[in-house]
């Protein structure tokens, strides 16, 4: 990406920065590093040492044989997030993310986190980099995401339940940006999805772009050609993004985002401000975010990236929303037929992947997003199937 493009924080009519002066600063001086490390050498092989030896890097491209065959149609491949260390895709943009804190100098890192993959990893690296860990977490996904909970804090972080509002992910967002307004001077918000004021969409895209960077050379290894669709699940929509940056200039790729469909933010949302930023938004009458839920914690958010709502509105990519039983379904599905446990955030691209995949030919292809592992939401999923 241009750094003209970088620089204004605009993807089309989405994105800006909408905060108080004080932290407008701080941002500024955000954006600033961010431009002067992003193409460092010395900071990539520094990223790409730690992507390779603590991710785990690069991950497979797993041909579903068997879901393919169930399917019928399409070939299926799986990008395997879900084998990154702490289980999701959320610790690339946390490793490129706590770099750049060592180099300005941060002791103290906040973050927010919905199912609680984006806390753990967060944690993780303040852990291997000896930094101060807040993570603010809403108290209906502390509960729902115990485990996690416990994960954080034996990483040795500190986790505060959030209980404004519905007690889920955009009261964790709101609180993490109270803070980092009190706190500024000495804190560094590693936020953890393509959402928020100007830079950190960017940047969650630069370094979530990894995903697509690989799984584009290992399907033209694999294959001999580029993939016609590419799928992956959307809330704030970082693991998206990063499944479909190094696509997007291919038009022969189908780029397609689930949402679920009680937070159907890109099918029904309506340009708006949220968290700092302009996106698309669920809002009700008096004009306010729209209370939202879903089964998958991740994916519980009344707003979505700027750059997503640009290719929406564009055409670019393609969006659908998935109902909760459908999710359940492929969460099911996928376990049984490949013996691959998956989140149900990814489950929701499953869902939709399931339904593609029989109309298409069987010599065409598609990727999904394996977004994360499914560990932490077994007790849930145990629950809601056994009553």
């Amino acid at each position: 990406m241009a750094n003209e493009q970088v620089k204004a924080g605009y993807f089309g009519e989405f994105g800006g920065s909408f905060v108080p002066p004080e932290l407008q600063e701080v941002l500024d001086y955000l954006g600033e590093q961010f431009l002067k490390y992003k193409d460092d050498p010395e900071f990539n092989e520094e990223f790409r040492y730690y992507a390779r030896e603590y991710i785990g890097r690069e991950n497979p491209l797993t041909y579903a044989r068997q879901l393919t065959a169930k399917w019928g149609g399409a070939k299926v491949y799986l990008k395997r997030e879900d084998l990154n260390h702490t289980g999701s895709h959320k610790i690339n943009n946390v490793v490129g993310q706590i770099l750049l804190a060592k180099r300005m100098g941060a002791k103290r890192v906040i973050a927010e986190t919905g199912a609680g993959q984006h806390g753990v990893a967060t944690a993780t690296a303040c852990a291997m980099f000896n930094m101060e860990c807040v993570i603010y977490m809403g108290a209906e996904d502390t509960r729902r995401q115990a485990l996690n909970v416990f994960r954080m804090e034996l990483l040795g972080a500190k986790v505060v339940p959030v209980a404004k509002g519905q007690g889920r992910l955009k009261d964790a967002v709101d609180e993490a940006f109270a803070d980092l307004v009190q706190n500024y001077k000495h804190t560094f918000y590693l936020l953890g999805s393509a959402v928020g004021p100007h830079p950190f969409p960017t940047m969650v895209r630069h370094f979530q772009s990894i995903i697509s960077e690989e799984s584009k050379r290992q399907i033209i290894e694999k294959e001999g050609r580029l993939p016609d669709a590419v799928i992956a699940c959307v809330g704030g929509g970082s693991n998206a993004i990063g499944a479909f940056a190094h696509y997007m200039d291919e038009p022969s790729v189908r780029l397609i985002g689930v949402e679920p469909d009680k937070a159907p933010t890109l099918t029904q949302g309506v340009p708006g401000e949220l968290h700092g930023f302009r996106c698309l938004v669920l809002l009700d009458e008096q004009g306010n975010p729209q209370p939202t839920y879903s089964i998958a914690p991740g994916l519980d958010y009344p707003g979505v990236g700027p750059e997503h709502s640009q290719l929406k509105l564009s055409g670019r990519a393609e969006y659908a929303a998935v109902s909760n039983e459908e999710v359940l379904e492929a969460f099911q599905e996928l376990s049984q037929t490949e013996g691959i446990i998956p989140a149900l955030e990814s489950s929701h691209a499953l869902a939709y992947a399931r339904k593609l995949a029989p109309s298409m030919g069987k010599d065409q292809i598609i990727i999904i997003n394996l977004s994360g592992r499914g560990d932490k939401d077994v007790e849930e999923v145990f629950r809601m199937l056994r009553g």
